[in-house]
């Protein structure tokens, strides 16, 4: 079998992007397709075109409605890499950069002035996206210069405005309906605040851990150290939080969990420190759909975000990261709250994916129930 697709980065992130139509034409579900085209279950991922990290180990599968004032949807799938699984209870905001950039280039949207809005809609959350791509002059620019932490080189600015982000996965800001609760673990209690926006996050502090704020780059280190406990609170918050029944079932992928604490010594730089985990692992930067939660829970009193930074910081809030500082925004835009980040992307290659033909066993959660 043949697959087009596009390998693209979005922010911090790489994916392979696919028109569902394509994804069809192979007759499996996705469930047995993808982790095949990745090359899972592998730690290498050494048959497939998966990157072997969480973070590269992404699709986004892109549709397009019919009316409705959204320009394109999309389907987020965080692939296994040593389990054949693949996991669709997020979105992720860094994937989600490359939509409206996609959309311009294949000439689904025609740019419109210096900046092209594309109202995109996530399918595994319901989010509506309004992307904000650079058009200078009414086209992408041959060559890209936008330039962001994390990524030596440059791509194309895309703004990620998330519209409403409050309560879509779990249907409330704050699940558990309280600004922060206490969760038992290892025999120890710690106090968390559970916010759903962008995605359902967990929120832990940095000094319940022992890491020092005026030590950020030691942070890593210390959280390596305690990644057991801290994915027992994982579970138990995704149990609080209304995602599933029992602490087994907790997906990999949500809740997101973040480890926050106040910048050092009132750093002019940052509003606070932040180190998140993916898929048991401290990121390598930051989940952007773990972001827009952070920027909500810093404005909601209670919370140990809005403890540490003492409220609603005007129009930003800036979170240092192991990539660098990344600013967050809000806007209003008819009526409606958008929360978002600029994040870049830019197209890698185009591509024909080679695979011999998968089994057809698990068909019977075939590409025709799947949700575009």
């Amino acid at each position: 079998m043949r697959f087009e697709a596009e390998w693209m980065r979005g922010g911090t992130s790489k994916c392979w992007v696919f028109e569902a139509g394509h994804l069809q034409e192979g007759g499996a579900s996705l469930d047995v397709l993808l982790p095949r085209l990745y090359g899972s279950p592998d730690s290498r991922q050494i048959d497939g075109v998966g990157g072997a990290t969480s973070t590269t180990s992404k699709a986004v599968i892109l549709h397009r409605p019919a009316g409705e004032g959204v320009d394109i949807e999309f389907t987020f799938a965080q692939v296994g890499i040593e389990e054949a699984t693949v996991d669709w209870g997020s979105n992720c905001g860094n994937c989600s950069a490359v939509v409206g950039l996609y959309a311009i280039e294949k000439g689904w949207v025609i740019p419109d002035g210096d900046v092209t809005r594309v109202v995109t809609r996530n399918t595994n959350t319901g989010q509506i996206i309004v992307q904000r791509v650079a058009t200078p002059s009414g086209e992408l620019p041959d060559v890209p210069s936008a330039h962001m932490p994390g990524v030596p080189f440059a791509g194309h600015l895309v703004g990620l405005g998330f519209q409403d982000p409050a309560g879509k996965t779990t249907g409330a800001l704050l699940p558990s309906g309280a600004p922060s609760d206490t969760i038992s673990a290892g025999g120890t209690p710690w106090t968390v605040s559970m916010v759903d926006a962008g995605a359902p996050v967990v929120m832990v502090r940095a000094a319940e851990l022992g890491l020092d704020p005026a030590r950020y780059e030691t942070w890593q280190s210390g959280i390596e150290q305690q990644l057991d406990v801290l994915e027992q609170i994982r579970r138990q918050a995704a149990v609080r939080m209304g995602l599933v029944s029992t602490i087994a079932g907790a997906a990999r992928a949500i809740p997101k969990l973040a480890v926050v604490g106040p910048p050092a010594d009132r750093d002019p730089d940052c509003d606070v420190n932040v180190m998140m985990l993916s898929m048991g692992k401290p990121h390598p930067a930051l989940a952007i759909t773990g972001s827009i939660a952070l920027t909500l829970a810093a404005r909601t009193p209670g919370t140990v975000l809005h403890a540490m930074t003492g409220g609603p910081l005007g129009a930003t809030l800036r979170l240092r990261t192991p990539a660098g500082v990344i600013e967050t925004w809000t806007e209003d835009h008819d009526g409606s709250l958008l929360v978002g980040v600029d994040r870049t992307a830019r197209t890698i290659a185009t591509t024909i994916i080679h695979l011999p033909e998968v089994s057809r066993s698990a068909a019977a959660a075939a590409l025709a129930g799947a949700t575009f």
